[in-house]
This record gives structure tokens, C-alpha cells and sequence, in this order.
């Protein structure tokens, strides 16, 4: 390790990938013993990982509709050529032009886009990781609402040298943000003398699977504007909105509800893998409506260009206004019963989550399966389930909540069956769960009626040691299976 330290550069020899945490531990868990239906139904299941896989059969029948929107098909050869030599980082044309059409289109048509503001970038990773290099430098700091995705530690802050700062918000009041909470981390980072460069906040949320409201995002760009700092909104979620609330762009509320606000300081983070569940297309845009911006992420985007190809297919679908329109209506009815069906499971057991309208997703609470509330506590809990539910759900700790016992659960990536056989596991172990704990207090009571008894010889100090809660955990306990 030494010799690496002198060899390779810091971010070489360094862990500041962020690789190292319980998130990331999941997936690592489950790659290594993958649930399959038939050939591993002991396996873990994917639970973890936040994709869309429940409409992509409506992509896949437009695109046998539209050979032509192929370049290697018969219809589209004839314009392989062209696509296969362009290589201008400004992007196609109509690639622009489509997309900025879809964004207004997925937010209701509330919003207007300007083709010419839209960047390219390899996925939503790479888009944040290009706006760090433009707003701030390193040591600088950005805020960010609790619980945030624990991948934006690595997007913004590996390569950028940028820091993320926690705004505290709670399960008192849902998790939403305030102003005092606001103020209180701006003005802490301040009297530690890191310069706060921008605020940072995904709406809809991830974990939270809930949206932010108009009024919290008016005062986001007020601050923004009074404190001349930069507000990022990541709107990676905004065609996942499955219920009432509506979903509200930060692009409508700067329109309409703040027209005093600085609009050099807001950016806008989209993407096309959650809501259409293209991941593997790496398609990420940044939309700013700053000029110096625009320019110089324009020439960083040589760094993570989309596939022309890609680009060129996605232009062809995105402009299909029709289809767009019958998708994203699709795609929500679905969502939302794959919600409801999740949760209802949940509630069957006595499990709650927060309530969420968008997403993928849903933030299940555990907190009354803690032995303790403490973070060391979740995680002894998290490892029972990814080893012995074999389930990877993602623990709070990981989004650096500060409430222990809360989680992530992903149930939009699989198909029917296997979102019941994963929650017939969770709820045998909830039940398990519940019976050992009321096991446990039966004995305690009885310890307690024994002790209150005339001691008789010896008898008290064995009745004392059968009423201690350790002694009543069976080998299948939680607790036995998490302290090993």
C-alpha cells in the first residue's frame, strides 16, 4: 500500500469512492448468491437496487414498431453513416430537441426547456460529477436535505474534492425540509469556515419515494438567491409520480412563484434511467440556465458523451408525443400498484413506511425491531436480513439518516412473483420476530412474579437469570445471528 501511496495519485490510492459502505455491501451480497425463481430460490433478492423494470415491455413493442429508429436495421441503414460519424459534443439536433420537448412533457407542460441548455452526460453520475466541477472547488461544500442517496458522496464529492454537508430533517414532520433546518446547516458550516457553494436536493426523493412541495421549493430558490449560492435539483424522478401530490419543478417555480430569483444559480440533474428504466443507455443531461455553465459543462461532456446511436434511437421515441403520453400514464398506473400491493403486504405484519406518491421505492420503518436505537443497532439488524432473510434492502445509516431503523426497500425492479416470494420473507421474519419478542416478555413477567415470590434456597438467582432478555434469544434470534 506504501508503494501505491507514491506510485498513484490520491484518489487512486484512496477509498473515497465511498465503495466501503453498507449499500454498496448489499449489492456485493447479492451478487455473490443471486435469487433466481427456478435455478437459486434460496438466493438473495435484489432489493436494493432502484430500477425500473415494469414498463419496458411498452419500449420494447414501440421499438419492433419502429425499425427506423435503428440505424442497423434495414429501415434506419440509411442513415448510418451520418450517425456514425458524429461526434460534436453539443449533441444531434434533434436529440436536443426531443428531449427538451419530453422534459417539459413529463412535468406537466408547466415547463418550457431550451434545447440549447441541454448537456450531455453519461448518466445522471456523470452529470453531477461535471456540475461539481463547475460550481465549486475543492473543500467547498454543498447541503444536502437527510436522507439523500448515499451514491451522491461519490458523484459529487470523489473526483471534485467537493464536500457534502447534512441539513437535518426528521420523521416528526415526514422529513421535510425547513428553513430553520436550512439555516442552522448553513450557518454551522460557515462558523467552520467552509464556504457553502450550492444546496442540493433530489425531488422527487431518494429514499423518501415523496415530492417537495412548492412552497419549500420557492424558499430553496429564494435562499439560494439572497445567499448567493447554487441550487442543484435532481429531477431524476419526476416521471415516477404514481399519485396525488402532483410533481413540481424547480424550472415551473422560478417561472411563477419566484420571479425575483437569480436564475444563474439553478441546475437542473435529469436522466433517463429511472423513469424509463434505460440505465445501461447512460443518458444524463444537465439543464442550467447559466450561460458560463452551459458553456463550460458543453466542453467537459467530451468526457462522457452519449452514444450517438443512443442518441438518435431515444430522439425518434422521445418525439413520439402520442406514445410518450400513453407511457408515462402506463407507467404510473403500474407503479402505483406495485406500491400498493407492496405496502399492503407490509401492513399485513404491522410494518409501516413513510408515505410516498413517486419513486421506486418505499422507506420502510423497522424502528420497533431495534434491541436498541442506535446505528450499530440497524446495521446488526441489516445484516440478518441480507444474510438470513436474504433480502438486500438498503439501511438508513447508508443515506446518513440520523434515525435508526429505517430503510430502503426496492420493489419495482422484479416481476410479480418474485416481489411475493420477497415479501412472504419479510413478513415470516417480522412474524418470527414478534413472537420471540412476546416470548420474551412472557418470561420476563413470570422472572418479575417469581421475584416478588418468598425466595426459597437458591431458586431467586435462577429465576433472575431466566427473566434477563439475552438469556431468552433462541439460536434464531436477530440479536445471536447479528453479534456474530
Amino acid at each position: 500500500m506504501a508503494c501505491n501511496v507514491e506510485l498513484l495519485s490520491k484518489i487512486a490510492a484512496g477509498d473515497g469512492h465511498g465503495e466501503n459502505s453498507s449499500y454498496f455491501d448489499g449489492w456485493k451480497a447479492y451478487d455473490m448468491d443471486s435469487f433466481d425463481l427456478h435455478h437459486n430460490p434460496k438466493g438473495v433478492i435484489q432489493m436494493g437496487l432502484a430500477e425500473n423494470q415494469m414498463s419496458l415491455d411498452l419500449i420494447e413493442e414501440w421499438s419492433m414498431n419502429h425499425p427506423e429508429a435503428s440505424i442497423c436495421t434495414v429501415h434506419g441503414a440509411s442513415h448510418f453513416k451520418r450517425i456514425a460519424n458524429f461526434q460534436d459534443y453539443h449533441g444531434l439536433p434533434e436529440f436536443r430537441q426531443a428531449m427538451a420537448k419530453f422534459m417539459g412533457q413529463v412535468r406537466g407542460g408547466k415547463a418550457t426547456f431550451d434545447p440549447d441548455r441541454i448537456l450531455m452526460s453519461g448518466g445522471a453520475t456523470g452529470a453531477q460529477d461535471t456540475l461539481a466541477f463547475c460550481l465549486a472547488n475543492p473543500g467547498e461544500a454543498y447541503l444536502v436535505p437527510t436522507p439523500y442517496y448515499p451514491a451522491f458522496d461519490r458523484d459529487c464529492c470523489w473526483r471534485s474534492g467537493v464536500k457534502l454537508l447534512p441539513i437535518e430533517c426528521h420523521s416528526s414532520n415526514d422529513f421535510t425540509l425547513t428553513k430553520e433546518a436550512l439555516v442552522a446547516a448553513y450557518d454551522d458550516a460557515r462558523s467552520k469556515g467552509i464556504r457553502v457553494k450550492g444546496i442540493l436536493i433530489t425531488n422527487p426523493s431518494n429514499p423518501l419515494g415523496t415530492i417537495m412541495d412548492r412552497g419549500t421549493l420557492a424558499m430553496l430558490a429564494t435562499f439560494a438567491t439572497d445567499h448567493r449560492v447554487h441550487l442543484i435539483c435532481d429531477e431524476i424522478y419526476a416521471g415516477t409520480v404514481f399519485a396525488q401530490p402532483e410533481f413540481v419543478s424547480i424550472a415551473e417555480v422560478i417561472e411563477r412563484d419566484v420571479p425575483g430569483c437569480n436564475k444563474d444559480l439553478i441546475h437542473i440533474v435529469y436522466s433517463l434511467s429511472k423513469d424509463f428504466g434505460f440505465p445501461g443507455f447512460r443518458v444524463g443531461v444537465i439543464y442550467s440556465y447559466n450561460d458560463a455553465v452551459v458553456a463550460c459543462a458543453r466542453k467537459m461532456s467530451s468526457f462522457g458523451l452519449v452514444s450517438s446511436q443512443t442518441q438518435y434511437f431515444l430522439a425518434k421515441m422521445l418525439s413520439d408525443e402520442e406514445f410518450m403520453g400513453r407511457f408515462l400514464r402506463e407507467s404510473a398506473r403500474r407503479l402505483a400498484a406495485r406500491h400498493e400491493r407492496f405496502t399492503s403486504g407490509l401492513r399485513e405484519v404491522g410494518i409501516g413506511c413513510l408515505r410516498g406518491n413517486a419513486g421506486l421505492f418505499s422507506w420502510m420503518d423497522l424502528r420497533g425491531m431495534l434491541h436498541e436505537k442506535t446505528p450499530q443497532a440497524e446495521l446488526e439488524l441489516w445484516r440478518v436480513i441480507i444474510h438470513k432473510v436474504k433480502l438486500n434492502v438498503s439501511p438508513g445509516t447508508s443515506f446518513h439518516c440520523s434515525e435508526p431503523g429505517w430503510f430502503r426497500v426496492c420493489h419495482a425492479n422484479m416481476d410479480d412473483e418474485t416481489m411475493e416470494v420477497a415479501l412472504d420473507r419479510i413478513r415470516r421474519f417480522v412474524r418470527q420476530h414478534q413472537h420471540q419478542k412476546a416470548k420474551a416478555e412472557r418470561w420476563a413477567a413470570m422472572g418479575q412474579l417469581r421475584l416478588s415470590m418468598p425466595r426459597r434456597g437458591g431458586a431467586a438467582a435462577s429465576h433472575l437469570a431466566l427473566s434477563s432478555p439475552m438469556a431468552l434469544l433462541s439460536p434464531q434470534s436477530p440479536m445471536v445471528h447479528a453479534a456474530s
